[in-house]
């Protein structure tokens, strides 16, 4: 059940934009009505962190300056670029946006929320940002900081990532919005629930005493706004242990092979980039090497990485293998200049101490 904090819907979204006008954040390189770049840093800002993101964007951007740049250019470059961003998918998915932005709509962001919401990759809440930032579009956003705003403000203590919650949230959110259409309306109020839900109404101590919206918020008024939203059952972690083969051609180069399937020992992860060949344990990667090279190989200390469902810990095996070496892995020799070019895994680039410069 909705508390009803607010007598009239128009008062939430006043009380929002005026906030956002005096407080919010300024002077982020996607606040424009660019649909591109604001695109962009939306998928960005999906599982990553601003400071993040400010790092990267101004690197796609001197790469990729519009969308037809980025439909152009090869899908390794792109995931080269995003290498270390994490969620590879949103690369892979931009990347087949971009195209289908060229092929269908020659080369501009339809206008609409529910259009944009048909392209690869673009949910309902990313599509109703772009909408609201560009178009003006009355479209309601509802990203995870939005759902913790106003869950607090509302008093809805359910798991509004399920289901029925995340309903009733969105015809909430949707109620809420400015009466009246138009950049100069959607912009703030858009930009000002996701300052609120990032600078204030944070998922730890959030700072109830300068929130614009405390007066009437039921968590606040409780005493407990950390109580709300009601947390998500945590995610069952599985721990995977893989053995990685560093083959050396006797020189510098080292075998890189692409991911390139669903299927197989890492089913799915790090599809598209390249990886150091993958074993399921240390016999299967010894079997592989030819016997003269077994004896000659050195095991590093393991390395550990987390991902979204899984603790990965890699079993590094280095060994000269000599040029000859070849695997049916669509593989090749790489010299250590063309790695950072490549779109390498996080653990796989600090394995071979790529750094990366721009």
């Amino acid at each position: 059940m909705v508390d009803p904090v607010f007598v009239l819907p128009g008062d939430f979204a006043r009380c929002v934009i005026a906030w956002q006008q005096g407080h919010g954040r300024r002077g982020l390189p996607w606040q424009c009505a660019d649909p591109y770049r604001v695109w962009l840093s939306e998928i960005m800002l999906q599982q990553t962190q601003v400071a993040t993101v400010l790092d990267y964007y101004p690197r796609f951007l001197e790469r990729f300056p519009d969308v037809a740049a980025l439909a152009a250019a090869p899908q390794g470059e792109v995931l080269a670029l995003w290498s270390g961003l994490g969620y590879y998918a949103r690369a892979r998915n931009l990347y087949r946006c971009a195209q289908a932005v060229v092929a269908e709509h020659g080369g501009c962001f339809p206008a609409s929320a529910a259009a944009l919401q048909s392209l690869p990759g673009i949910g309902r809440s990313t599509a109703a940002a772009i909408a609201a930032f560009c178009f003006g579009e009355r479209a309601a956003i509802l990203d995870g900081n939005v759902r913790r705003v106003l869950a607090r403000v509302f008093g809805i203590a359910e798991d509004v990532s399920q289901p029925g919650p995340q309903s009733a949230l969105w015809q909430l959110a949707e109620s809420l919005l400015p009466a009246q259409a138009g950049i100069a309306a959607m912009a703030p109020y858009t930009q000002g629930l996701m300052d609120l839900g990032a600078l204030v109404c944070t998922r730890r101590a959030p700072s109830c005493v300068v929130c614009p919206l405390a007066a009437r918020c039921v968590a606040a008024r409780q005493g407990n706004p950390e109580a709300y939203p009601r947390a998500r059952k945590p995610l069952q972690r599985k721990a995977v242990t893989l053995a990685l083969l560093l083959a050396r051609d006797g020189a510098e180069r080292v075998w890189l092979a692409p991911q390139a399937s669903a299927d197989g020992i890492l089913r799915g992860i790090w599809k598209g980039l390249y990886t150091l060949p993958v074993f399921v344990d240390s016999s299967a990667l010894l079997a592989a090497l030819p016997a003269a090279a077994r004896e000659r190989a050195q095991w590093h200390a393991p390395v550990h990485h987390a991902l979204t469902h899984r603790d990965l810990e890699l079993r590094v095996a280095e060994v000269d293998t000599g040029a000859d070496f070849a695997r049916a892995d669509g593989g090749r020799w790489f010299a250590p200049k063309q790695w950072h070019a490549l779109g390498l895994p996080a653990p796989i680039a600090r394995l071979l101490g790529v750094v990366r410069t721009g």
